[in-house]
């Protein structure tokens, strides 16, 4: 429910964020109203090896400079339009060997980039971050980045209902969220569906919208405005709605009815989030998801949609989450279930996990403090 754009520029060794104002922070980062639900937050003055930016924040610029952004927002919009068309018209067994050689390239030449991705494959793996296995996978993200790319940009030329052929209506996934939302409608409450970048969001959205669901999407609209707008004309075809991250109003009213409300929260670590344990190392999610379940009465469901062999997807749900009240102690305990079946999500197939900027801490110091932090929350409870 939220496109992939991606700078990857790791933040290594600069300042952490200052404390964020009272509205809206970024899409699925912290509550959406009232700072610091999720306790004390790392030092400011601390150096952290996270993300120090929204997901797709669009930097301040002079007249100057806006006007080089708008010609390269046209561009952008201008390439991916004829790359859309392009990939469109050519058969799959051509442009699938090529997208993987062009993204394979991309691997090797960019290095910082690279370097992220071993990282996170490390984790996953739990091998260091020289292992052979550790590069083998890395570079299996890339070729499966690549087919997720040839899919994203054919959709606008794939009939109305490609959503709907592309996703498997089958399976323990596909039961247990027509279970829940059968269950939410009666009762009147909205759904939390949580994810991260795995496999096609999008395709999920589309499949279910399409069954008469209500289904809306949380994205950052302030960087590449005209892309924005492009790709989420394809969605409103399916019956998907984006909402803005700064309309609070407009979440607070979606979740307080039976609706679906995606939320993407694998935007990389920052300290100042809350403390998880993710495939048996510390890090961060935020806090988000649960605050908003907390405030509404919704239901958390981590959802995902896993690519198959054949090009369609399979519908991936776990256990739903109540968030009984806002104290910090709760919110950390749903985050941490939140990453757990993140974890199990992605453990099938790990290529399929397309996350381009640091998700864990890099240094022993960051891990041992928020495990403090994480420690101070569950004496709260």
């Amino acid at each position: 429910m939220t496109h992939h754009e991606d700078d990857g520029t790791p933040q290594v060794d600069r300042p952490a964020a200052e404390p964020r104002p009272e509205a809206p922070a970024e899409p699925g980062r912290q509550g959406p109203a009232e700072p610091g639900p999720e306790g004390p937050a790392a030092p400011a003055a601390r150096p952290h090896s996270g993300v120090g930016y929204s997901p797709l924040k669009r930097p301040t610029a002079g007249r100057v400079g806006r006007h080089v952004q708008r010609a390269r927002e046209r561009s952008v919009v201008l390439l991916f339009r004829g790359a859309s068309r392009t990939i469109a018209s050519v058969p799959e067994r051509v442009s699938t060997p090529i997208a993987k050689g062009a993204f394979r390239g991309g691997y090797h030449g960019w290095r910082a980039k690279r370097r992220i991705i071993h990282a996170n494959a490390s984790h996953v793996l739990g091998l260091p971050v020289d292992d052979p296995a550790v590069g083998q996978l890395a570079r299996g993200i890339y070729a499966s980045y690549s087919r997720f790319t040839l899919d994203l940009m054919r959709l606008p030329h794939a009939p109305v209902d490609e959503p709907s052929r592309l996703m498997l209506a089958t399976g323990p996934g596909h039961d247990r969220f027509m279970a829940l939302w059968t269950r939410c409608l009666a009762e009147g409450r909205g759904i939390v569906a949580v994810s991260g970048h795995i496999g096609s969001i999008d395709i999920f959205a589309g499949a279910y919208a399409q069954q008469g669901i209500p289904t809306y999407g949380l994205a950052d609209d302030t960087a590449y405005p005209e892309l924005f707008e492009l790709l989420n004309r394809q969605r409103r075809r399916w019956g998907v709605t984006i909402i803005p991250w700064r309309n609070l109003r407009d979440i607070f009213r979606v979740m307080r009815r039976p609706a679906v409300l995606g939320m993407v929260v694998d935007w990389g670590y920052r300290p100042d989030d809350l403390p998880v344990r993710l495939f048996g190392a510390w890090t961060t999610l935020p806090a988000g998801p649960a605050t908003l379940a907390a405030r509404t009465g919704a239901i958390i469901l981590p959802i995902a949609a896993a690519r198959q062999p054949d090009g369609t997807y399979r519908p991936v749900s776990r256990e739903p989450i109540e968030v009984l009240d806002s104290r910090p102690a709760t919110l950390q305990a749903a985050t941490q279930r939140i990453a757990d079946a993140l974890e199990e999500m992605i453990r099938p197939a790990p290529d399929q996990w397309f996350t381009f900027k640091p998700m864990w801490p890099s240094t022993p110091v960051e891990a041992d403090a928020l495990a403090e932090r994480a420690a101070r929350l569950r004496e709260q409870a």
